[in-house]
């Protein structure tokens, strides 16, 4: 295959790639957005393929990598739940960060097989391309798994405030900076391999004291270094479509932790430098202070509900936790019935990664049209009979509007308060992952349920029946 046609597969496999995150970008086309993903990863490995001419041997290697991690994505794809979706993300772009530090590595000790040099005489352009890839993949890695570990709960989700981690964090960076160059100069292996052990340490440090309530934009931030890491890689592979596929992915990623920010009222620069949040508890279904809660059942709410003219369900991590959503939906079918009109009210950084609520929904076959984004529906509370809060915690927080001393004063939220009723369901009065009370508990309006989220939810259900 010639150079200039494999450019023209790779820029196809561009365009499919393209056509595959606008496809992503709506829940009725994402599998069709999946399908043109799919076909242009599919083009441009076997466009690699048919360029390289690998040899038998080679070959066989790579089909064996092919089947062994093809086979790997099968049987987790099957087995994962779907509240696990925000942990294995992070997981897998750790895998991404891990591919571009092995790549570099190859490449450096074997340039003659992909044309950027000679060993010992690497070209200087690709050497620099080869450190800023291998330097942001190592950052992915460990900052991924990092991630990974806390989404899991196999690591506290409070932030780890280590003494005077700003100032170690910088005096790695600069260090970074300075080997990177030395690397370029010098061409030194042992300097590779300083790179890459100080991009791994900065890529913990900056991960550890960042809180629960910003991993949405933790993920997205990964997300954003796994396509950026690519394309350095890219370049010192020649390859055009790892490039495109970088560019777009680190672009996407980017664009989409700036929308996240925006939605927790929240700079980029506040999140990396420590963050918010922590997995704390309060005591369950009692007074706090002086602060008394209205507490209600299964039967209170259902009567709320079944005599409303509309409901909003705003569904939070504490209804993927319980993994609720097949029973919500059995709810608000329950509750069409009745000829109450339901509405689902999403908030951008509601769950654990970006659209980690849509995506629960979507598994329970909750209807597309139903489902609506905080910009679209917070209008509506005002003149809404009941607001059902299933989970939610900082993003129906009051404080974010009232109280300037609130960690979270400016961040928009969904304005449950303002409805008619607010039933809300809740383990307990523990506060979320902002680590503060909610003032909403104490409202007038408000209705306490206090159970697991799935059990409560089918109670209701049972309720509404009679």
């Amino acid at each position: 295959m010639s150079v200039e046609f494999a450019s023209f597969l790779y820029l196809v496999s561009g365009v499919l790639f393209i056509l595959a995150l606008r496809g992503l970008s709506h829940p009725t086309s994402s599998r069709q957005g999946n399908i043109f993903g799919m076909a242009g990863m599919g083009l441009a490995v076997l466009t690699t393929l048919l360029l390289a001419g690998p040899s038998l041997g080679g070959l066989a290697l790579i089909v064996l990598g092919i089947a062994l991690g093809g086979g790997a994505g099968a049987v987790i794809a099957r087995r994962i739940p779907m509240t696990a979706m925000p942990q294995l993300v992070a997981a897998f772009h750790s895998l991404v960060g891990l591919a571009a530090v092995m790549v570099a590595a190859a490449a450096l000790y074997a340039p003659e097989s992909i044309g950027i040099g000679v060993v010992g005489a690497i070209h200087a352009q690709a050497l620099v391309e080869m450190s800023i890839g291998v330097a942001i993949g190592a950052i992915t890695f460990t900052g991924s798994i990092v991630a990974f570990l806390k989404l899991d709960g196999r690591m506290s989700g409070k932030p780890i405030l280590l003494p005077s981690r700003h100032l170690v964090n910088v005096a790695l960076a600069v260090l970074l900076v300075a080997l990177v160059i030395a690397f370029a100069a010098t061409q030194s292996h042992a300097l590779f391999w300083l790179v890459v052990l100080v991009s791994l340490a900065l890529g913990v440090l900056l991960i550890v004291p960042i809180g629960g309530a910003d991993m949405p934009v933790v993920v997205s931030m990964l997300n954003s270094y796994s396509g950026w890491a690519a394309a350095g890689i890219g370049f010192t592979l020649q390859n055009l479509a790892l490039i495109i596929t970088g560019a777009l992915v680190g672009s996407s990623g980017a664009i989409l932790s700036y929308i996240m920010c925006k939605g927790m009222n929240r700079s980029f620069v506040s999140v990396i430098l420590g963050g918010f949040g922590g997995d704390t508890a309060g005591p369950a279904g009692a007074d706090l202070g002086d602060r008394t809660v209205k507490q209600g059942s299964a039967e209170d709410a259902a009567y709320l509900m079944k005599n409303a003219g509309r409901v909003i369900i705003v569904p939070g991590y504490g209804m993927a936790v319980a993994q609720a959503q097949h029973a919500l939906r059995e709810m608000a079918d329950t509750l069409k019935r009745e000829g109450v009109e339901v509405k689902y009210a999403i908030h951008p950084v509601a769950g654990r990664m970006p659209g980690h609520m849509n995506v629960l929904l979507a598994e329970a076959n909750v209807p597309y049209d139903e489902v609506f984004e905080l910009e679209d529906i917070n209008s509506e509370f005002a003149q809404t009979d009941v607001a059902f809060v299933i989970g939610a915690n900082d993003v129906t927080n009051p404080s974010a509007r009232g109280d300037k001393t609130s960690p979270i004063y400016g961040m928009p939220i969904l304005n449950v308060d303002q409805a008619q009723t607010c039933l809300f369901i809740k383990r307990s009065l523990g506060s979320g992952y902002a680590g503060i009370d909610n003032s909403l508990f104490y409202k007038d309006n408000t209705m306490m349920l206090f159970a697991d989220a799935k059990k409560m939810v089918e109670d209701i259900v049972k309720a509404l029946a009679h």
